[in-house]
């Protein structure tokens, strides 16, 4: 770190409180300053060279350069700058977005609804889920049942969806009427010779028992994003997502399809509901919808979610939920031509065809002593990290072995993130085999570099 009190470094100290972060063990190392991005490559204030394995936050899917989005931001600036949806009013790129989205889903829907991001898409979904219950006389039926692990966002309501431990410590969070059931980890969760589809068995009896529990009729929805994100690229074993589903369709139970990380290729489909079969009332979109160029997100929501939200708005007079960015302009612009790029170059193509390319080479890696399980679909995976391959015991405590690797992985030119002891890999989709095979062979590197600190005896 540069230690001039001028430098960004000390400035960025000084001044600025960062997410996710460790503050007071940030104003002892300080910040890693990136200056400029190229392709799957970004390059530090000092001019160090990386690649970019988690696109930003799992999000730049065309890479950091693409001369088209900026492009397209610069037209619609030039042409209106801002504009709104409140009180009947549009504008054009907002008009094509919500067409694209509906027209694109994967199964019907009805509507999109323009927020900023995805905490504010999945807060307004579960403030949509509410009016609903209230619009069919239903009053009682406002829980939401997520999952443990689960990621859904950062706001009030959103992270009391989120099911990290983190997210709720000292926030006192979750709010009311949230519920939480188990994590689809057949890996680490499994009892002993369970198959996946016996585990996906118990779970979903597990959820059907929890929903008895509370009462059926005081239920509205459960969410769930295809692969688990945040909470560690957990892949849904076998016969998972069909046995949840046929539990929420016995009670009448809106199931709502967090995308954020998986929409727009990342799994090799469009859309992760597509990989798994997952045929979702609600839809949560953000991240590669625009690569992140500019904020924007959006919920899809069907029929049966749009036809009791607009009765009730006509009872009151308005459906009183918006956001002053909500479908800003520009964003739109943005997003559209990001799915341009994303359809016209095959990019879904790409991370099904090299996504089997870093799928193939991590799992090679599955013999390494440190290395407790290799999963993942796509272009997207995890590595979860183990002292001990007989016990998946962690190193001292849990996180310690990740953020070791996970250190060396940057010195070694490859920027990823440890969740807990599970080191994630999710590049931009323009990614080659080439650039997959220069970050798995960085990756074994840094297996190799923690392995004398993990077992100095050899």
């Amino acid at each position: 770190m540069d230690a001039r009190p001028n430098s960004p470094e000390a400035r960025d100290i000084r001044y600025h409180l960062h997410g996710y972060t460790n503050a007071r063990k940030h104003q002892e190392t300080g910040p890693l300053v990136i200056e400029k991005g190229d392709g799957v490559y970004v390059e530090d204030i000092a001019g160090n060279r990386y690649i970019e394995a988690m696109a930003g936050l799992w999000s730049v899917a065309v890479g950091f350069s693409e001369k088209r989005l900026v492009d397209a931001a610069t037209r619609q600036m030039s042409k209106l700058p801002f504009y709104h949806d409140f009180g009947s009013k549009a504008h054009s790129p907002l008009i094509d977005l919500a067409e694209k989205l509906v027209q694109m889903a994967p199964v019907p829907m009805s509507k999109a609804y323009f927020t900023n991001s995805g905490s504010e898409a999945n807060d307004t979904a579960i403030k949509m889920i509410w009016y609903r219950s209230n619009a069919l006389g239903q009053p009682a039926r406002k829980k939401i049942i997520s999952r443990k692990r689960g990621y859904h966002g950062v706001t009030i309501a959103s992270a009391s969806l989120t099911g990290l431990p983190n997210n709720h410590l000292s926030f006192d969070l979750p709010i009311a009427n949230i519920l939480h059931t188990s994590t689809p980890h057949h890996w680490r969760d499994a009892q002993p010779g369970e198959s996946e589809e016996q585990f996906s068995a118990r779970l979903a009896d597990e959820l059907e028992k929890l929903i008895l529990a509370e009462g059926p009729e005081t239920i509205a929805a459960f969410i769930g994003e295809p692969i688990m994100g945040a909470g560690g690229v957990v892949v849904p074993p076998a016969g998972y997502w069909e046995k949840i589903q046929a539990v929420l369709s016995k009670y009448g139970i809106l199931l709502v399809a967090d995308e954020v990380i998986c929409g727009f290729g990342r799994t090799g489909e469009m859309f992760g509901s597509q990989t798994f079969g997952i045929k979702p009332d609600i839809m949560v979109l953000s991240k590669q919808i625009s690569s992140s160029y500019l904020p924007i997100s959006a919920l899809l929501i069907n029929d049966k979610v749009f036809e009791p939200i607009a009765d009730e708005s006509d009872r009151i007079g308005t459906f009183g939920h918006g956001f002053t960015g909500g479908g800003h302009p520009v964003a739109a612009a943005v997003a559209l031509e990001n799915i341009k790029l994303i359809e016209e170059r095959d990019l879904v193509g790409n991370a099904r065809k090299v996504g089997a390319h870093l799928q193939a080479r991590l799992r090679k890696l599955a013999s390494h002593p440190l290395v407790g399980e290799v999963r993942g679909v796509g272009l997207i995976a995890a590595v979860e990290l183990v002292a001990d391959k007989a016990t998946k015991a962690p190193w001292g405590k849990p996180a310690a072995l990740g953020a070791l690797v996970n250190g060396f992985l940057q010195q070694n030119g490859v920027i990823s993130r440890n969740m807990g002891d599970a080191i994630a890999f999710c590049p931009p989709m323009i990614i080659t085999e080439a650039q997959i095979d220069a970050l798995v062979d960085a990756f074994e590197r840094s297996l190799d570099a923690a392995l004398p600190q993990v077992h100095p005896q050899g």
